[in-house]
């Protein structure tokens, strides 16, 4: 089997548009808080975090070049896309928190809470997604525009 293949995968695209929009968006997120963080350990660790984010952002730009679709140049006045994708990577990761919790858990009642809580979840995450979806914000059927946004973005927040 010859393996040299003219672009990514389009699973592993799809997988490395995850990975850096959500490293993207945090890393805004740890450069916005690192003058309130008080604490000289924690603050250090902020930058241990913010310097190793920043890394892996620019380690993944390397590949978008190969992925199976070319990406185009965007401008954003407002925080808005920051704020919803913020919100949205907080909602999917409590569907999926919740999900692991309930595997772990013996209690009928607990069990019940959470389940009532992760519904909750899918719900707030069914509604950000949609407000994103409907802005242009997370264009998910359009992959080329998707991976142009993921580019700006980490961009961005390395240059914060």
């Amino acid at each position: 089997m010859k393996h040299n293949p003219k672009h990514l995968a389009w699973h592993e695209t799809l997988e490395m548009h995850e990975l850096t929009a959500f490293q993207a968006n945090n890393l805004m997120g740890f450069k916005m808080a690192l003058g309130d963080i008080q604490d000289p350990q924690l603050h250090s660790l902020y930058i241990e975090a913010i310097q190793g984010v920043e890394n892996n952002l620019k380690e993944l730009l390397h590949y978008f070049p190969e992925a199976p679709v070319g990406t185009r140049k965007l401008s954003e006045a407002d925080l808005t896309a920051y704020y919803a994708g913020h919100l949205l990577g907080f909602a999917k990761t409590s569907v999926r928190n919740y999900a692991i919790a309930i595997t772990e858990t013996a209690t009928p009642s607990l069990r019940e809470t959470l389940q009532k809580q992760l519904n909750k979840a899918i719900e707030l995450h069914g509604k950000v997604y949609y407000f994103m979806y409907e802005r242009g914000l997370y264009p998910s059927y359009n992959l080329k525009q998707l991976l142009s946004n993921d580019v700006k973005n980490a961009n961005k927040a390395i240059s914060l």
